[in-house]
């Protein structure tokens, strides 16, 4: 059984996303009960609250003041989906810090596989603009952290039903960090075309399946059992992270396609089997309650077994 950390903290039932959000504190309840049965089976992990340097490894130094005025000064929307509270902001630095504090656990071997149960998301949040339910790029900032640890090579993994913007622009002109994502197309926030490769000496490690309205298990166990594994093999990354969003479920109320619970494990078992290589999952989307927590523990089960 492989040695897996679980990042999780009441500080995220904190963010307060307004009434009847569907990004509310209940996911994570509902993970957490699900998880109720294989809990003694995780090594569970503390996060910490992310310092304004790090998170300005992606974004811009003046942003997380902004973010942090705003929510402190009583909250309100960033967007017209971003909805925060007066501890929106402390949620939020120490969903950055999950990430963090799961690269360092990875480093000194304590764990080989970590899934970050946070909120808010952040795949969507761009280096000076809050989106799409995130205020700060989770994943993005703990690639180049993973980085400033020694794991030079990183490959990112998106699987959410929405196209995770904020990273690809993260990482657009750099080529050691591989963006690959799988994600319904033409959907908010509207980029994820295949043309969409990278620039400059990124060219090429950017990496796009945009699929349409109704995709279901078949297509993409063909993408992750067929299309991923040899971009990884010839990236031979040193670490590989995981926008792990849920949304891609048939019963999510939030996008149109057709993965099952099954199907989604199946998914999770095929990035597992890729490389023999440190792995970090962080909870982006997944708004049915019932299908998020079935999927979260049958991720973790799979992180437990292959």
């Amino acid at each position: 059984m492989k040695k897996v950390g679980y990042v999780y903290d009441d500080v995220y039932l904190e963010h307060d996303t307004g009434k009847e959000h569907p990004e509310s504190p209940d996911r994570l309840i509902s993970i957490n009960k699900h998880l109720e049965p294989i809990k003694d089976k995780l090594i569970y992990i503390q996060p910490r609250r992310a310092t304004v340097k790090e998170i300005t490894l992606i974004h811009d130094t003046y942003y997380p003041q902004e973010i942090m005025d705003f929510c402190y000064a009583g909250g309100g929307y960033l967007d017209p989906d971003t909805g925060v509270g007066p501890q929106s902001y402390n949620a939020a630095v120490m969903a950055v810090g999950a990430g963090l504090e799961a690269i360092d656990k990875i480093k000194s071997g304590e764990v080989e596989r970590v899934f970050c149960a946070v909120r808010p998301p952040g795949h969507h949040a761009e280096k000076d603009k809050a989106m799409g339910f995130c205020l700060f790029n989770n994943i993005a900032i703990a690639a180049r952290y993973a980085q400033l640890q020694g794991f030079e090579k990183v490959f990112i993994i998106d699987f959410d039903a929405h196209h995770g913007n904020g990273t690809q622009k993260a990482f657009y002109e750099d080529d050691t960090v591989f963006y690959f994502s799988t994600h319904e197309y033409p959907f908010y926030p509207g980029t994820g075309s295949k043309d969409e490769k990278g620039a400059g000496k990124g060219y090429g490690y950017t990496y796009n399946v945009p699929l349409p309205a109704g995709t279901g298990d078949d297509v993409y166990l063909h993408v992750y059992q067929e299309v991923l594994p040899p971009l990884i093999q010839k990236f031979n990354p040193d670490i590989i992270l995981v926008s792990a969003g849920y949304d891609l479920h048939e019963d999510d109320p939030l996008t149109y396609l057709e993965v099952t619970t099954e199907g989604v494990g199946s998914i999770v078992e095929a990035i597992l089997k890729t490389k023999n290589v440190p792995f970090l999952f962080m909870l982006e989307g997944g708004y049915n309650l019932k299908a998020l927590g079935e999927c979260v523990k049958l991720t973790i089960e799979k992180m437990l077994e292959i």
